[in-house]
This record gives structure tokens, C-alpha cells and sequence, in this order.
């Protein structure tokens, strides 16, 4: 997934000179938590929610003796923003710009088109935006937490006994972190199942890997067995 196809189609930006408290009136007003800045028509920074919003609070910004109310209007953007702020381009994986995100330890990053012009931003909430579209959590079903071989062919094997039993794929989720060696960690989110063929279809899974959990988003019921796990 590129990150161009997650990034709102209006660019909401503020100008370097504009005041603190104007700043904070666009991210309220917009319901965003990021704004590029910008300076006669150039990239020069950027700033977040996380920067500005605690100035706005009772004795969070109160410089040179001023009130805060005064402050957030004397003081500019450009006095409070950074000036380094990581750009991602538009082509990037959604995934490649997490890594930027969490290898810079930021909240967000600019995205640029081929003439590094600023298009949007993407955040830490579009992250999660992302991560409940791909799951499909919104949609519900059962979600089956296994521990499988990691061998050519094993998330076929389970695959083929839900689909076997009717079941329609949401999603398939693969992790090798804190796994043991020679296994990998399966989040599979099926729809369409019928409850009552649960029993066996839970011992046919069994019989090919090893259950970590098991949740019913619709019945709201969840069994938890990772911590068996040696």
C-alpha cells in the first residue's frame, strides 16, 4: 500500500509567521493532529498537536513574563516548530513510512510529491486508520491466534480447512517476533462461519498448529492460551 492513497486530499498548512494560537485554532477547527510549515511557498517545518496544545493550557506558555493568552498570540509558529521535519515521498509503503516514523521518533511525517512539494501528512493516527482497514476489525468475525511451522505451505493447510467450512478471509497477519525458532505467528480473521461447527473446526486447526487465542468479535468472547507458550 503507498502512502499517497492514505493521505487527505486537502493539504492544511500554516504559514511560519502565523501566531501560536492560530496554529492551534487550525488543528482544532480541521481535527488534525499535524501541520507543514511553510514560508513563501517552501517546506521550512512543522508542528504537532503534542507541540502546541499543551501551550494553550493554563501556565503552559508563559514567555518573557507574558500571559498565556498574550503569548499565544505575540509568539509565532517558526518560534516553536521544527525545522528538520521528516518528509517521506508520496511512492513510499505505508510500512516504510512507519519505520521513518519510529526510526526518527516522531509523531508524523510530511509527504512530498517528486518536486518535494509538500501533498499531506501522515501520522501516528493513520497508522491505526491503516491497520483496521487491513484487518478488517470493523467487519468483525472470529479472529484465530496460532503458532505454525514455518515451513512452505502451513498457512495453506489452515487456510483450506476455514475455507473448507465455509469461511470468507478478512485478513492474515505474520509475525516472527518473540516466536520460537522454526515457527511463525498467525493472525487470521475469518467471516462466515458457522458457530455451531466451531468445536471441530478448532480441533482441525489444533491438528496443524498451535492456538494462541481465539476471539468472537460478534459474541464478544475471547480465550487466551499464548501464555502456554515456552
Amino acid at each position: 500500500m503507498l502512502i499517497k492513497d492514505w493521505i487527505s486530499e486537502t493539504l492544511i498548512t500554516v504559514d511560519a509567521d502565523a501566531s501560536i494560537g492560530q496554529a492551534i485554532d487550525l488543528l482544532n477547527d480541521n481535527h488534525i493532529s499535524m501541520l507543514p510549515v511553510m514560508h513563501e511557498g517552501k517546506l521550512v517545518g512543522s508542528v504537532t498537536a503534542l507541540n502546541l496544545k499543551p501551550l494553550a493550557s493554563s501556565g503552559g506558555l508563559s514567555l518573557g513574563g507574558l500571559s498565556p493568552d498574550l503569548a499565544l498570540k505575540r509568539f509565532k509558529v517558526s518560534d516553536v516548530m521544527s525545522r528538520a521535519p521528516v518528509t517521506v515521498p508520496m511512492d513510499n509503503t505505508v510500512e516504510e513510512t512507519a519505520e521513518a516514523m519510529l526510526n526518527n521518533e516522531v509523531p508524523g511525517v510530511v509527504v512530498v510529491d517528486r518536486n518535494h512539494h509538500p501533498i499531506g501528512v501522515f501520522t501516528a493516527g493513520d497508522t491505526n486508520r491503516v491497520l483496521l482497514s487491513v484487518t478488517g476489525h470493523r467487519r468483525g468475525g472470529i479472529v484465530f491466534g496460532l503458532l505454525a511451522d514455518d515451513r512452505p505451505g502451513s498457512i495453506k493447510e489452515l487456510t483450506d480447512i476455514l475455507r473448507t467450512r465455509g469461511g470468507r478471509l478478512a485478513s492474515i497477519l505474520t509475525t516472527y517476533e518473540r516466536t520460537p525458532k522454526g515457527k511463525r505467528r498467525l493472525h487470521i480473521r475469518v467471516r462466515g462461519l458457522d458457530r455451531a461447527e466451531l468445536p471441530e473446526i478448532r480441533e482441525q486447526l489444533g491438528q496443524k498448529a498451535r492456538f494462541l487465542y481465539v476471539i468472537d468479535m460478534r459474541e464478544n468472547r475471547r480465550e487466551i492460551f499464548e501464555e502456554d507458550i515456552p
